[in-house]
């Protein structure tokens, strides 16, 4: 069977965790993005602080912070891995009726961050719907995806 570019299948075609442990440990860092849109009524009771279950942009950014923290409980095939920072932030779009979630993870290890980055702007999202579905059960999640990486062998990439 030939060689699959995809690094977590063996050579059986077996689910496999990628062997890191002759990689150079090196900074790694990654950004990714996403955004909730929403009722503009529940918009304005985000921009106002007063959604029933609170701050709701607060509760996010610490959520997105712990999903960053916990990928490898959450993704079957991804390494544990030592952040150095992780940063949320979020900005509210009035004539889209969304807030846009960017994430950003680092670390200096043998892996990339990538999954961190972009477990952290799903759950930021997931957060923002969960505090928020009483008032519009319609919010739709969209557009998640890796913005940038740099370190590592392959260097470094950024997304269109």
């Amino acid at each position: 069977m030939p060689l699959s570019p995809l690094t977590h299948f063996d050579a059986h075609g077996q689910a496999q965790m990628v062997d890191v442990g002759e990689k150079a440990a090196t900074h790694r860092q990654a950004s990714a993005v996403g955004s909730i849109l929403m009722k503009p009524e529940t918009l304005a009771l985000i921009i106002a602080g007063s959604a029933t279950k609170g701050d709701v942009l607060g509760v996010a950014r610490v959520a997105a912070i712990q999903g960053a923290k916990r990928t490898a409980e959450l993704i079957p095939l991804c390494h544990p891995i030592a952040l150095t920072k992780v940063s949320v932030d979020f900005a509210i779009d009035g004539e889209a009726n969304a807030v846009h979630c960017l994430t950003r993870a680092e670390c200096f290890g043998r892996t990339g961050v990538e999954m961190e980055a972009l477990c952290a702007a799903s759950i930021g999202l997931l957060t923002i719907y969960d505090m928020c579905k009483a008032a519009d059960r319609g919010m739709r999640i969209e557009g998640i995806r890796l913005l940038e990486k740099v370190g590592g062998k392959s260097g470094h990439w950024v997304g269109e």
